[in-house]
């Protein structure tokens, strides 16, 4: 972390105002609206306690639903220009590693004081949005309100239970009528899935290892996957992004976008396609991409995640963007939307936290707290940073794949390759899911080709696994 410019570890600074937070946010302002009697829920990963946000959903007449996503009010504890504030506009994310999680704010804040744990009180910022009978966003409003967490769910638990593998989760039977409300939040969130798919989002699915522990011991790396549960959540949130950045927009604010831009690499994707028996315009086009992704999804279902895999590294990476009133984002590539910041995760993201400075700012009516310029420079340090968090995740990922792999030197496996540049040659193995370089007969080699290798030599310490094409001389190309 301190070799990529991270802050490791909270400065004297912030422990001392940590020191004199002793509870929870309270304000009594009349505006605050009383939500506390809906029937919120968190859904998350089994392990997560920083909990940002909870949904509930209400069906209207005529086939409308109204959606209300509570996000946690961080700002109302962390203030701007504290050093609490300065460490996590520093850091911008917080570093999640197999080792250890570096939180962009103190644990006391972000798993207790600003987390929508269960059975708590807590301020919280709602985006309210009325999904018509058509699943497109019919209205939006947003204000602040008091909530209470009914309900803390796991991803897993959740989507066991909606996809009939399991029986309902006992926190839902414990709780009157939320296995009812859990299913309207499914039924409206295949809605919003839906609808993006037809405008063009990508459908893709990435393998995601987790490293296994035995105690000390790492014994495996444990794919994860999406879920519906996954989906219920990633499509209220996107969601609500989309009408945040509307608020805004309409408030006559400027705002912090998220954006992905068409990729420069559309001609590598089009000869992927084309390898494939697709066939894709010359011009990037994500509705022409969604829907060919989704016929090899139906296709080949096995080596889909591989496909995706090489997609994702084509497209490229999200970017901050500054969008000023009355301006022109480029978009979300990816998800197909015009309009979309980052809002729903201010406990472990920066741009969330600005976000959420922004939303009360229009509020209260109170002027902006952040110049033009200081927006600019926050978005390209928040973009850096993110990137650089990455880095270091991939690396601490890289060296548990290091330590799983050090006694199969000079096993061959089966991999794809995963990145080609004048920087290398990268590919991943099959099984397990590990992330190497080609350092000999690389030649030739672009992304989303498979290739048999050999594993040539792993550094724990660097993360580094070195590969060789496997095969007669430096091997053939699969």
């Amino acid at each position: 972390m301190i070799e990529r410019g991270l802050l490791p570890d909270f400065s004297a600074e912030v422990m001392t105002e940590i020191g004199r937070i002793t509870s929870a946010a309270v304000e009594k302002d009349p505006k605050i609206r009383d939500l506390r009697g809906l029937l919120w829920a968190s859904i998350d990963n089994d392990d997560s306690e920083d909990l940002d946000q909870l949904t509930v959903a209400e069906p209207l007449s005529g086939g409308a639903v109204k959606i209300l996503v509570a996000i946690a009010d961080v700002d109302a504890i962390v203030n701007k220009g504290t050093a609490i504030d300065g460490h996590a506009r520093y850091n911008t994310t917080s570093v999640y590693t197999a080792a250890q999680i570096f939180s962009m704010l103190p644990e006391v804040l972000s798993t207790n004081l600003t987390s929508l744990r269960q059975d708590e009180e807590r301020l919280a910022i709602i985006i309210e949005i009325v999904i018509g009978e058509d699943s497109s966003i019919a209205q939006w409003d947003l204000y602040r309100a008091v909530v209470r967490n009914r309900a803390k769910l796991t991803y897993n638990g959740v989507a066991a239970w909606l996809e009939g593998k399991k029986p309902v989760p006992e926190r839902v039977a414990a709780v009157p009528a939320l296995d009812e409300q859990i299913r309207i939040q499914d039924e409206v969130a295949q809605r919003l899935k839906n609808l993006r798919i037809d405008c063009g989002a990508l459908q893709l699915e990435t393998i995601e290892a987790r490293p296994v522990f035995k105690g000390d011991l790492l014994t495996d790396l444990e794919v994860e996957r999406t879920n519906q549960a996954k989906e219920l959540i990633e499509n209220f949130m996107i969601v609500a992004n989309e009408a945040t950045a509307r608020y805004l927009e309409a408030k006559g604010l400027p705002s912090l976008r998220r954006v992905l831009r068409s990729p420069e690499r559309w001609t590598r994707i089009v000869d992927l396609a084309s390898g494939l028996g697709g066939h894709l315009p010359r011009e990037p086009d994500s509705g022409a991409l969604g829907a060919f992704l989704s016929k090899q999804r139906k296709a080949d279902p096995i080596r889909f995640p591989d496909l995706s895999l090489s997609v994702v590294k084509l497209i490229g990476s999200g970017e901050y963007v500054v969008d000023l009133p009355g301006g022109t984002s480029p978009g979300h590539f990816g998800l197909a939307v015009k309009d979309y910041t980052h809002s729903t995760a201010p406990n472990r993201r920066f741009p969330d936290l600005i976000t959420q400075r922004l939303l009360k700012t229009a509020m209260a009516e109170r002027p902006v707290p952040y110049s033009n310029d200081e927006l600019t420079g926050l978005a390209q340090h928040c973009t850096k940073k993110e990137d650089d968090a990455n880095k270091v995740e991939r690396l601490v990922r890289k060296s548990a794949a290091a330590l799983l792999l050090e006694s199969s030197i000079g096993q061959r496996f089966d991999a794809i390759v995963t990145g080609a540049s004048e920087k290398g040659t990268w590919a991943r193995l099959f099984h397990p899911p590990v992330e190497g370089k080609m350092i000999r007969g690389f030649e030739g080699l672009d992304v989303g080709d498979r290739v048999r290798v050999r594993l040539i030599a792993t550094d724990v310490e660097r993360g580094f696994i070195d590969f060789a094409r496997a095969g007669s001389g430096q091997g053939e190309k699969h």
